[in-house]
Protein backbone atom coordinates (compact mmCIF):
# COMPACT_ATOMS: atom_id res chain seq x y z
CA UNK A 1 0.00 0.00 0.00
CA UNK A 2 1.30 3.43 -0.90
CA UNK A 3 -0.07 6.89 -0.33
CA UNK A 4 0.18 9.42 -3.19
CA UNK A 5 3.58 11.14 -3.16
CA UNK A 6 4.48 9.41 0.10
CA UNK A 7 6.67 6.58 1.29
CA UNK A 8 5.02 3.14 1.40
CA UNK A 9 3.18 2.14 4.54
CA UNK A 10 5.17 -0.37 6.60
CA UNK A 11 3.12 -3.52 7.23
CA UNK A 12 3.71 -4.98 10.69
CA UNK A 13 2.75 -8.26 12.37
CA UNK A 14 3.13 -8.98 16.08
CA UNK A 15 3.49 -12.39 17.70
CA UNK A 16 3.16 -12.30 21.49
CA UNK A 17 1.08 -14.30 23.94
CA UNK A 18 0.41 -11.29 26.19
CA UNK A 19 -2.84 -9.71 25.03
CA UNK A 20 -2.23 -6.48 26.95
CA UNK A 21 1.22 -6.01 25.39
CA UNK A 22 -0.21 -6.53 21.89
CA UNK A 23 -2.96 -4.03 22.67
CA UNK A 24 -0.39 -1.49 23.81
CA UNK A 25 1.63 -1.88 20.62
CA UNK A 26 -1.55 -1.72 18.53
CA UNK A 27 -2.58 1.53 20.19
CA UNK A 28 0.90 3.04 19.85
CA UNK A 29 1.18 2.20 16.16
CA UNK A 30 -2.36 3.31 15.35
CA UNK A 31 -1.31 6.97 15.57
CA UNK A 32 1.58 6.48 13.12
CA UNK A 33 0.57 7.26 9.54
CA UNK A 34 3.40 5.29 7.95
CA UNK A 35 2.85 2.01 9.87
CA UNK A 36 -0.05 -0.45 9.74
CA UNK A 37 -0.50 -3.43 12.06
CA UNK A 38 -1.89 -6.11 9.73
CA UNK A 39 -1.84 -9.24 11.91
CA UNK A 40 -1.55 -10.52 15.48
CA UNK A 41 -0.68 -14.00 16.74
CA UNK A 42 -0.18 -15.43 20.22
CA UNK A 43 2.35 -18.14 19.35
CA UNK A 44 4.81 -19.02 16.61
CA UNK A 45 2.68 -21.73 15.01
CA UNK A 46 -0.23 -19.33 14.60
CA UNK A 47 2.10 -16.73 13.08
CA UNK A 48 3.54 -19.19 10.56
CA UNK A 49 0.00 -20.11 9.47
CA UNK A 50 -0.76 -16.40 9.00
CA UNK A 51 2.42 -15.92 6.96
CA UNK A 52 0.99 -18.24 4.30
CA UNK A 53 -1.51 -15.48 3.52
CA UNK A 54 0.13 -12.19 4.52
CA UNK A 55 3.43 -10.48 3.74
CA UNK A 56 4.46 -8.20 6.61
CA UNK A 57 7.50 -5.99 6.16
CA UNK A 58 8.40 -6.19 9.86
CA UNK A 59 7.54 -8.84 12.48
CA UNK A 60 7.66 -8.22 16.24
CA UNK A 61 8.41 -11.64 17.72
CA UNK A 62 8.28 -12.52 21.42
CA UNK A 63 10.87 -15.05 22.60
CA UNK A 64 8.89 -16.80 25.33
CA UNK A 65 5.52 -18.17 24.14
CA UNK A 66 3.56 -21.41 24.57
CA UNK A 67 3.27 -24.05 21.79
CA UNK A 68 6.07 -22.53 19.67
CA UNK A 69 8.44 -19.89 21.02
CA UNK A 70 10.33 -17.16 19.18
CA UNK A 71 13.63 -19.05 19.04
CA UNK A 72 11.94 -21.96 17.23
CA UNK A 73 9.91 -19.61 15.05
CA UNK A 74 12.69 -17.33 13.77
CA UNK A 75 14.37 -19.89 11.44
CA UNK A 76 10.95 -20.89 10.07
CA UNK A 77 10.12 -17.25 9.29
CA UNK A 78 13.38 -17.01 7.37
CA UNK A 79 12.23 -19.96 5.21
CA UNK A 80 8.76 -18.63 4.33
CA UNK A 81 9.31 -14.84 4.46
CA UNK A 82 13.08 -14.31 4.04
CA UNK A 83 12.70 -10.58 3.32
CA UNK A 84 10.70 -9.79 6.46
CA UNK A 85 12.60 -7.91 9.16
CA UNK A 86 12.26 -9.59 12.56
CA UNK A 87 12.52 -7.67 15.84
CA UNK A 88 12.83 -9.99 18.84
CA UNK A 89 11.05 -9.06 22.07
CA UNK A 90 11.92 -10.25 25.57
CA UNK A 91 11.66 -9.30 29.22
CA UNK A 92 15.37 -10.07 29.59
CA UNK A 93 18.63 -8.70 28.18
CA UNK A 94 20.69 -11.87 27.97
CA UNK A 95 23.75 -10.96 25.87
CA UNK A 96 24.49 -14.51 24.72
CA UNK A 97 20.85 -14.95 23.63
CA UNK A 98 20.82 -11.62 21.77
CA UNK A 99 24.07 -12.47 19.99
CA UNK A 100 22.76 -15.90 19.00
CA UNK A 101 19.46 -14.50 17.68
CA UNK A 102 21.21 -11.76 15.68
CA UNK A 103 23.50 -14.36 14.13
CA UNK A 104 20.63 -16.62 13.05
CA UNK A 105 18.61 -13.88 11.43
CA UNK A 106 17.07 -11.35 13.84
CA UNK A 107 17.25 -7.72 12.72
CA UNK A 108 17.01 -6.21 16.19
CA UNK A 109 16.25 -7.03 19.83
CA UNK A 110 14.15 -4.97 22.23
CA UNK A 111 13.16 -5.48 25.84
CA UNK A 112 9.41 -5.39 26.37
CA UNK A 113 9.69 -2.36 28.62
CA UNK A 114 10.87 -0.29 25.63
CA UNK A 115 8.73 2.80 25.11
CA UNK A 116 6.42 3.04 22.10
CA UNK A 117 8.66 5.51 20.29
CA UNK A 118 11.64 3.12 20.49
CA UNK A 119 9.51 0.32 19.04
CA UNK A 120 8.38 2.62 16.24
CA UNK A 121 11.95 3.73 15.49
CA UNK A 122 13.12 0.09 15.47
CA UNK A 123 10.38 -0.80 12.97
CA UNK A 124 11.22 2.14 10.68
CA UNK A 125 14.99 1.63 10.88
CA UNK A 126 14.80 -2.13 10.24
CA UNK A 127 12.50 -1.51 7.27
CA UNK A 128 14.75 1.17 5.78
CA UNK A 129 18.23 -0.04 6.76
CA UNK A 130 17.70 -3.75 7.61
CA UNK A 131 18.97 -3.43 11.20
CA UNK A 132 18.28 -1.38 14.33
CA UNK A 133 21.33 -1.43 16.56
CA UNK A 134 20.96 -0.19 20.12
CA UNK A 135 22.98 -0.43 23.32
CA UNK A 136 21.66 -3.95 23.95
CA UNK A 137 22.59 -5.35 20.54
CA UNK A 138 25.97 -3.59 20.46
CA UNK A 139 26.99 -4.96 23.87
CA UNK A 140 25.74 -8.43 22.94
CA UNK A 141 27.65 -8.47 19.65
CA UNK A 142 30.79 -7.23 21.39
CA UNK A 143 30.38 -9.97 24.03
CA UNK A 144 29.93 -12.54 21.26
CA UNK A 145 33.01 -11.27 19.44
CA UNK A 146 35.15 -11.54 22.58
CA UNK A 147 33.87 -15.05 23.28
CA UNK A 148 34.60 -16.19 19.75
CA UNK A 149 38.08 -14.64 19.89
CA UNK A 150 38.85 -16.93 22.80
CA UNK A 151 37.70 -20.01 20.97
CA UNK A 152 40.55 -22.17 19.59
CA UNK A 153 39.12 -22.03 16.08
CA UNK A 154 41.11 -20.51 13.22
CA UNK A 155 39.71 -17.51 11.38
CA UNK A 156 38.17 -18.57 8.11
CA UNK A 157 40.16 -17.55 5.06
CA UNK A 158 37.48 -15.82 3.03
CA UNK A 159 39.79 -14.32 0.38
CA UNK A 160 37.78 -11.12 0.05
CA UNK A 161 38.51 -8.80 -2.85
CA UNK A 162 39.33 -5.13 -2.25
CA UNK A 163 35.84 -4.17 -3.44
CA UNK A 164 34.21 -6.71 -1.13
CA UNK A 165 36.20 -5.40 1.84
CA UNK A 166 35.22 -1.83 1.00
CA UNK A 167 31.54 -2.73 0.71
CA UNK A 168 31.71 -4.69 3.99
CA UNK A 169 33.23 -1.72 5.81
CA UNK A 170 30.51 0.59 4.49
CA UNK A 171 27.83 -1.90 5.51
CA UNK A 172 29.30 -1.95 9.02
CA UNK A 173 29.02 1.85 9.04
CA UNK A 174 25.26 1.34 8.51
CA UNK A 175 25.29 2.90 5.05
CA UNK A 176 22.21 2.11 2.97
CA UNK A 177 22.44 0.07 -0.22
CA UNK A 178 22.00 3.25 -2.29
CA UNK A 179 24.68 5.12 -0.32
CA UNK A 180 27.14 2.25 -0.81
CA UNK A 181 26.31 2.10 -4.52
CA UNK A 182 27.03 5.84 -4.89
CA UNK A 183 30.27 5.71 -2.89
CA UNK A 184 31.71 2.64 -4.67
CA UNK A 185 30.22 3.68 -8.04
CA UNK A 186 28.29 0.45 -8.66
CA UNK A 187 24.59 -0.33 -8.99
CA UNK A 188 22.41 -1.09 -5.93
CA UNK A 189 21.80 -4.56 -7.39
CA UNK A 190 25.57 -5.17 -7.47
CA UNK A 191 25.80 -4.08 -3.82
CA UNK A 192 23.14 -6.66 -2.91
CA UNK A 193 24.98 -9.34 -4.90
CA UNK A 194 28.25 -8.52 -3.09
CA UNK A 195 26.43 -8.67 0.27
CA UNK A 196 25.10 -12.15 -0.56
CA UNK A 197 28.57 -13.27 -1.68
CA UNK A 198 30.11 -11.90 1.53
CA UNK A 199 27.72 -14.00 3.60
CA UNK A 200 28.69 -17.12 1.65
CA UNK A 201 32.43 -16.43 1.79
CA UNK A 202 32.49 -15.61 5.50
CA UNK A 203 29.97 -18.26 6.54
CA UNK A 204 27.72 -15.57 8.04
CA UNK A 205 23.94 -15.98 8.18
CA UNK A 206 23.14 -12.33 8.76
CA UNK A 207 24.48 -8.79 8.83
CA UNK A 208 25.26 -9.26 12.51
CA UNK A 209 27.47 -12.19 11.56
CA UNK A 210 29.23 -10.05 8.96
CA UNK A 211 29.87 -7.34 11.56
CA UNK A 212 31.38 -9.93 13.90
CA UNK A 213 33.54 -11.29 11.07
CA UNK A 214 34.75 -7.76 10.21
CA UNK A 215 35.71 -7.01 13.83
CA UNK A 216 37.44 -10.37 14.40
CA UNK A 217 39.53 -9.82 11.29
CA UNK A 218 40.48 -6.23 12.12
CA UNK A 219 38.51 -4.67 9.27
CA UNK A 220 36.63 -2.37 11.64
CA UNK A 221 36.93 -1.34 15.28
CA UNK A 222 34.95 -3.08 17.99
CA UNK A 223 31.56 -1.46 18.70
CA UNK A 224 31.54 0.71 21.81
Amino acid sequence: MKRPDQDPIIKVAICDDHTLFRAGVRTALSVKKDVELIAEADNGMQLLNLLKHIEPDVILLDIQMPIMDGIQTLPEIRKVRPDAKVIMLSMYNDHSMISKLMEIGANSYLTKNSDSETIYQAIKTCYEQEFFFNELTNKALLSGIRTKRNEPVGIQEANLSDKEVRVLKLMCEEKTTKEIADIVDISPRTVEAIRDKLKVKTGSKSMAGLVMYAVKNGLIDEPN
